[in-house]
């Protein structure tokens, strides 16, 4: 293929007016990847085509690849003023979930059915506008008909484990949850989701199993080592979860994964390992969701009870710590989207609620009175869990909305599938 690309691009040196030549050379730019130099060419040839739908089209495949959302929209929208076909506003529909336009993706997406009522991927993509305006009856009509029409549709079954699950039906969510696992054994979320729902109904074991699964597959899901943390603190089971901790933090340093390890000491009742950790969760403020002003608090509190009184600063200036997360945030969803997984880099559909912490007194709003835990010199396992259930919004409440990953994370899983399997790049 190089050689053709390579021979092509000799031809336009010689002459550069052979347009069918450069139109070839674009196809086959856009199949090798070379989406810059593809875009180039395009945008030449639509300069003297500009009535001709299929170089539009095209055009947009090659924008969306860049992420130029707008534009692909705007070449699409010439492309169907033009020639009115299936497969351009199925594309521009999926500009428009990009552009997090609902309403207009879904006018796409039912004009797509018009064209063709089995189209699996229109109504998976037609739930997701759904889910996203909070029509969530519509959306899991729509996920039904996906799964309907294409059994191994994997997003359509997680989507429906989800819903079920905010609405209280466990036995349909666990049920869907294991069809994405029979279809992808290596889905984190799924495992994650199950792993709620047992703690949820009070299957601890099963639950923990469920979260190890969570992190074999996917070892930086934070809130399933916190989730983890909490339920082997309750069960009393603290050297497994202590070596997943240390085993974690030996690849990257993390404030909530030191905060979760100063939990596990505090219980076995090392309090120079527990301050020592809440100090190196202080020292990564960039990485550590739950209230600064109370872990401070805490961690003042334990330094009286042991004779030490350390100032503490943060480890890294928060440029240096955005500028390396981005990266290692890149380099994670890229592997993970090789391992059919997760989404590439649109994570925003997967569920993307802020999350909250497991531990709510520790929150960003929490009042000061949450706090009294830290003045306590022995610990109370039994209030130490009471308060989850006591607090403003319960651990339960937060599960529904919160303790299930983000789609997202979706608006990556679905369009590398549904892009390869409905984008005729050759064109």
């Amino acid at each position: 293929m190089p050689n053709d690309i390579e021979s092509l691009q000799k031809v336009l040196q010689n002459d550069p007016s052979n347009f069918q030549a450069r139109r070839e050379l674009s196809i086959m730019l856009v199949n090798e990847g070379f989406n810059v130099e593809a875009e180039a060419n395009l945008e030449f040839l639509c300069k003297y085509f500009k009535e001709d739908a299929e170089l539009l089209y095209n055009l947009g495949i090659v924008y969306e690849k860049l992420k130029k959302f707008e534009q692909a929209r705007d070449v699409y929208q010439k492309a169907i003023a033009l020639s009115p076909q299936e497969d351009f506003y199925y594309n521009l529909g999926e500009v428009y979930v990009d552009l997090e336009n609902w309403t207009e993706a879904e006018a796409c997406f039912k004009k797509v059915l018009e064209y063709d009522k089995k189209d699996g991927n229109s109504y998976f993509n037609l739930g997701l506008c759904y889910f996203n305006i909070d029509e969530k009856n519509k959306a899991l009509d729509c996920f039904q008909k996906a799964v309907a029409i294409n059994p191994r549709d994997v997003y359509a079954y997680f989507y429906l484990g989800y819903i079920y699950q905010n609405d209280g039906l466990s036995n349909f969510a666990i049920e869907s949850y294991k069809k994405v696992l029979d279809i992808s054994p290596d889905y984190s979320w799924a495992y994650f989701n199950l792993g709620s729902i047992a703690f949820k109904n009070g299957n601890d074991e099963e639950a923990i199993e469920y979260l190890k699964k969570t992190i074999q597959y996917n070892p930086v899901d934070i809130e399933a080592y916190k989730l983890l943390t909490k339920i082997c603190l309750k069960n009393s089971q603290t050297e497994e979860v202590m070596e997943l901790l240390h085993t974690a933090l030996q690849k990257e340093e993390n404030g909530d994964l030191y905060y979760c390890l100063a939990r596990v000491y505090k219980f076995i009742g090392d309090l120079d390992a527990y301050y020592d950790n809440l100090k190196l969760a202080l020292r990564n403020p960039y990485t550590l969701s739950y209230s600064k002003k109370g872990l401070k608090q805490e961690f003042k509190s334990v330094g009286e009870m042991i004779g030490r009184n350390e100032e503490i600063q943060p480890e890294k200036m928060v440029e240096e710590y955005h500028s390396e997360n981005e990266q290692n945030e890149e380099n994670y969803l890229s592997d993970d989207a090789e391992g059919g997984s997760l989404p590439e880099e649109n994570q925003d559909d997967t569920f993307e609620e802020d999350e909250e912490s497991e531990y709510d007194e520790y929150s960003e709003d929490s009042d000061e009175e949450d706090y009294n835990e830290y003045e306590d010199e022995e610990y109370d396992e039994e209030n130490e869990y009471e308060e989850y259930d006591n607090s403003d919004e319960s651990y339960e409440s937060d599960e529904d909305e919160d303790d299930y990953e983000d789609d997202a994370e979706y608006s990556e899983e679905y369009e590398d599938e549904y892009d390869s399997e409905d984008d005729n790049d050759e064109k």
